[in-house]
């Protein structure tokens, strides 16, 4: 198969847009649809400064590198989750998987002159993810819940503190179908009005965005390979036997069979929002008030949902 532009034999073939190209242009058009889709869904301008969450995975490590490229004030966040030894992964599994998580980050940032923000949640909180959720017992065995609870707690705080009126993720168009498959298949209509490319900004929550939400997962594998980008390969060992995983593996079959079908289905789902499909539902957002402990924004009285779970874990800690 030839490239489409130059007619040299192709590195990527793209089924879903019937489009072949070679290493060069590939990774030409890479960062030219980012920036289409960035213009497209109105995430921010070359005058805001971006945070982008990496985890040592091929997405997020992909889209600092593409925002980089194309000029923009994109600094690292990577969040620590001691996720590392035998005694908090079952059968030893993920031995080291935080630790290399962060070096390769690391050794990203450092090769090409980035800024890269650390946050060691052990260091912070006193726990690392898995002991947490021992601790507070939430999440029926599976330390998930915690940990995107911590994550998006310390994303925002550093983007407040820090000054950055973007927060940007690496979710991939596989990420975004699925998460769109199962809130549709159990007709969760509150994760439906929410799920978008852009979550507005509000007072002490930063605007976030993602811009590689209509990049195949495969295409972001062949990006970062192309690029030489050396990340993480293993997924975190508590996501086997997600449902996340399982509604991939059923679109992926009817992907097989049907190729753009993911593309379809969540481009198919924005431009319903947008034409008002799911007017006559949108809520009111609940009025939201700084937690009297981190000062972060919560629709709860008193204490927000990530501090009352740090209270428990020391309540806990402490009767042990």
């Amino acid at each position: 198969m030839k490239c489409r532009k130059c007619g040299d034999k192709a590195s990527v073939n793209m089924r879903q847009h019937k489009l072949a190209l070679c290493k060069e242009h590939f990774l030409d058009w890479m960062p030219e649809q980012t920036e289409r889709f960035i213009k497209k869904y109105e995430m921010f301008t070359h005058y805001e400064k971006v945070l982008v969450a990496v985890s040592g995975g091929k997405d997020s490590l992909a889209l600092w590198d593409i925002l980089s490229r194309l000029g923009y004030q994109a600094d690292g966040l990577y969040i620590g989750l001691g996720i590392d030894t035998s005694t908090t992964v079952s059968a030893g599994s993920g031995l080291g998987y935080s630790s290399e998580s962060q070096r390769l980050t690391q050794k990203f940032a450092d090769e090409r002159n980035l800024k890269l923000h650390i946050v060691d949640v052990e260091k912070e909180y006193g726990q690392p993810i898995p002991v947490l959720s021992e601790l507070t017992h939430r999440g029926r065995g599976r330390p998930c819940s915690v940990c995107g609870l911590t994550k998006r707690h310390v994303m925002n705080r550093i983007a407040r503190d820090l000054g950055y009126a973007v927060l940007a993720t690496g979710h991939n168009l596989d990420d975004e179908a699925a998460v769109l498959f199962g809130n549709t298949l159990n007709w969760l209509g509150e994760y439906l009005l929410r799920q978008n490319p852009v979550l507005p900004e509000s007072p002490g929550l930063a605007r976030k965005v993602k811009p590689l939400c209509r990049f195949y997962e495969r295409d972001m594998t062949a990006y970062t390979l192309l690029r030489g980008i050396e990340y993480v390969y293993d997924e975190c060992p508590f996501s086997v036997g997600s449902k996340t995983t399982y509604y991939k593996e059923l679109l992926n079959q009817l992907e097989a069979e049907r190729p753009g079908a993911k593309l379809t289905f969540y481009v198919k789902f924005l431009e319903a929002r947008q034409q008002g499909v799911f007017a006559d539902r949108e809520q009111v957002r609940p009025e939201l008030n700084p937690c009297t402990n981190c000062g972060q924004p919560t629709s709860a009285p008193g204490l927000c949902s990530f501090c009352r779970l740090m209270e428990r874990a020391a309540l806990t800690s402490n009767e042990k």
